[in-house]
């Protein structure tokens, strides 16, 4: 209550018990604590005029001063009925879902038929902005517009929704001919016309199979809603792996991906979703017909997904024109690649489902081939051009003061003294650093930090000729983050220190440390598959978080703590975790959170493991007698984890397989690059819901993909109209 509204209420006292009020104030003496009297003394000896605020708390202060004792009982009920106000304001808020208090949220849903939603950490909506989306989109209850719209709401997927029985396969009424309708398809187009997907237009006979659970599709009364779970990720001004002088790939370590489509949101004018609105596979026809068209996929523009410099950063178009073409595989009789299908002849190139880009020999080799292009992945893990906060400065910059990694740490090793213990060192674009003569080697003194990390929205490719040295001594710690790290293995090792208890710490978030082999690149050799951790006798402790990695080969004196993480050594019957000397013995103490591992693993103690995979299988020679073992199995826990028959573990806790149930992992992919690498398939069963929260098992946890569907379900339960049954189906 405000000096001036406790003053009106004062006043309609009777002068007569005011003036004896101010009596007993003056009697009483100063009402003032010390702290509000001396605040009183400063504003009375300012001299010069006083500020707007000054003068509040000059009249708020005076008055207070001179309250008697019935003035305080009035100040008093004042703020009762101060607060009764608020209360009366914030009741006729919360009328209103826009300003309501959070509490409120859940019953102004009740109120309009919304029940049961979940609010999923990593979906970019909130219950709140749910409800609103209800209230607003009632009016066009039962539209495939409002339902499509609901569907990326609710599930911050793209989505398109396709209704069945215009799509039928009818006879037709002489009186309403339906051209588009016909039940005999266009072979020689169905490419083009992108059949087998969701906006595929060819028309079906009838079939009654049930909707709803995904049976059946072409009926009268059904409703398609298709999702497109992976996302795509746009990589800006990178350069190709070169193959030869005139075969390059889209990706900088020469992997066969394909090309997404970089999706823009809908429009006004276009309420339906369209292939450029969903992050979808770009096919050659699609790919082609753009280009001889609208050219919606290639070029620099805004949501364009494809581009193609080279020279110096010239369009490579200046050159010769583009052209979609089948650039596979060409084998010979032994299965051995021999080349690729076709050589353009006066024309570029470029299989979008292979991620390849052919020039014509009748041009000249192009030299500093850069591209833009998209990929699609399940989850933001691995680094890549998305977003992830830092809060500490930046000490170097790649390539501004230096040209490559090594020569950065030479620049800001110097800076270290004993008021500053830590550098940072970033590296601001999606370039190739090749670190060949001499090989990288770090190596930071006692109780200093080092971070390597890559710009936020950035991916760098650091080609390693050789392991990467890390040496550290007591309490030091190395910081990865946001790179693509391909070639050796990172191999740690400790300075001989007197602090005993000192260990080293290896922090790995957002990277990717290539699990595969990687080619042959300019200087670099090529390599075959290396573990992506190295770490005999020394006292590490490692943190990896959204990462993939290959193999660790680690000793039992450090530690391992994994993170929705990948570890991938490239087989389910290789070794993924062991110890550095043989590959049979124990690795350290390991902790395993929202994680997938494929290959064996042995570890001392199994710490902790809780909702991930390890998909690991024994050899028909193998010396491995159990595909997962922890050596000490009265300590450590492992609960709602998939692990294979015959491991030995301390006592499991909700895990899986789970006899005469589906439960074992059958994953989409298990090849990097891939979009659905590591995605579980339909037939996991019991896992795409086995989380100790019901979300699925392993490392795409966090995307809560059960929950997104049962939010789904519920929402679009109050948007079919009467009569019409909807099925949910994954187009990715």
């Amino acid at each position: 209550m405000t000096p001036l509204d406790l003053n009106q209420i004062y006043n309609l006292l009777p002068s007569v018990y005011r003036v004896r009020d101010a009596q007993a104030a003056l009697q009483a003496g100063n009402a003032l604590d010390p702290s509000d009297a001396a605040m009183l003394q400063q504003l009375l000896s300012i001299n010069g005029p006083l500020t707007p605020l000054q003068q509040q708390t000059l009249a708020t202060l005076q008055d207070k001063q001179q309250r008697g004792p019935l003035k305080s009982l009035i100040a008093i009920v004042a703020e009762q009925i101060e607060v009764l106000q608020e209360s009366l304001f914030q009741s006729y808020d919360d009328l209103f879902i826009e300003t309501c208090a959070d509490w409120v949220v859940p019953y102004i849903a009740d109120l309009v038929g919304l029940k049961g939603l979940v609010d999923v950490p990593s979906a970019g909506y909130s219950v709140r902005a749910a409800v609103a989306e209800t209230i607003a989109n009632r009016r066009r209850k039962g539209t495939v517009p409002v339902m499509e719209h609901i569907a990326r709401e609710v599930t911050d997927w793209d989505a398109n929704v396709v209704e069945y029985f215009q799509v039928l396969a009818t006879t037709q009424f002489m009186n309403h001919i339906r051209p588009a309708n016909l039940s005999v398809a266009d072979i020689r187009s169905a490419d083009r016309n992108l059949l087998n997907t969701p906006f595929d237009a060819y028309a079906r006979t009838a079939e009654v199979r049930n909707i709803e659970t995904r049976l059946g599709k072409y009926n009268i009364p059904n409703i398609g809603i298709f999702l497109w779970r992976l996302q795509p990720y746009f990589v800006e001004t990178s350069p190709a792996c070169a193959v030869d002088s005139r075969r390059f790939c889209f990706d900088p370590l020469g992997k066969s991906i394909p090309l997404f489509t970089n999706s823009v949101p809908e429009t006004t004018s276009t309420p339906r979703a369209t292939p450029l609105n969903v992050a979808m596979p770009i096919s050659k026809w699609m790919l082609d017909s753009d280009l001889s068209a609208a050219s919606n996929y290639y070029g620099t523009g805004s949501g364009q997904s494809i581009y193609v410099a080279c020279n110096g950063g010239g369009p490579a178009t200046n050159l010769a024109p583009v052209h979609a073409c089948n650039l596979s595989d060409v084998k010979d009789a032994h299965g051995n690649v021999v080349g690729w299908a076709h050589q353009p002849q006066g024309y570029i190139a470029i299989d979008p489902q292979l991620g390849r880009i052919a020039f014509p020999a009748s041009l000249a080799s192009p030299w500093d081939v850069q591209v833009n292009y998209t990929y699609g992945f399940s989850a933001p893990i691995g680094g890549g051009p998305y977003s992830r906060l830092f809060s500490t400065l930046v000490d170097v910059s790649v390539p501004a003061d230096a040209s490559s990694v090594q020569e950065a740490f030479e620049l800001a090793l110097p800076m270290l003294s004993a008021d500053k213990t830590s550098i940072v060192i970033e590296i601001t674009n999606n370039q190739l650093y090749v670190e060949t003569a001499p090989p990288l080697a770090l190596s930071l003194p006692d109780n200093c930090s080092l971070q390597i990390r890559a710009k936020d929205g950035c991916r760098p490719v650091i080609l390693l000729s050789d392991d990467l040295v890390l040496t550290g001594g007591a309490s030091s710690s190395f910081n990865f983050n946001g790179l693509l790290i391909a070639g050796g293995s990172i191999v740690v090792q400790q300075v001989a220190t007197e602090s005993a208890g000192s260990p080293i710490a290896l922090n790995i978030s957002h990277c990717t440390i290539n699990p595969g082999p990687t080619p042959a690149m300019g200087a670099v050799p090529a390599q075959s598959i290396l573990p992506s951790l190295a770490i005999q006798d020394a006292d590490i402790t490692v943190a990896i978080d959204h990462s993939i990695l290959g193999a660790i080969r680690i000793g039992s004196q450090s530690s391992v703590s994994l993170t929705t993480s990948i570890i991938d050594s490239s087989s389910p019957t290789e070794v993924a975790y062991a110890c550095c000397y043989d590959a049979t013995g124990p690795g350290s103490p390991l902790t395993v959170l929202n994680s997938t591992i494929i290959g064996k693993v042995h570890t001392s103690q199994m710490t902790l493991a809780s909702n991930s995979i390890f998909h690991a299988e024994l050899d028909e020679l193998d010396l491995w007698t159990v595909p997962v073992l922890a050596d000490q199995l009265q300590q450590g826990c492992v609960r709602f984890c998939y692990v294979p028959a015959g491991s030995r573990l301390p006592r499991c806790f909700h895990c899986y397989p789970v006899q005469d149930q589906q439960s074992s992992p059958a994953f989409t992919s298990l090849q990097l690059g891939d979009p659905g690498y590591c995605q579980l398939g339909e037939p996991s069963g019991l896992l795409l819901t086995g989380a100790d929260d019901g979300s699925e098992v392993g490392v795409f946890h966090d995307v809560y993909q059960p929950q997104r569907l049962s939010n789904l379900n519920i929402m679009i339960a109050d948007y079919l109209r009467f009569g019409m049954e909807a099925g949910v189906f994954f187009a990715t």
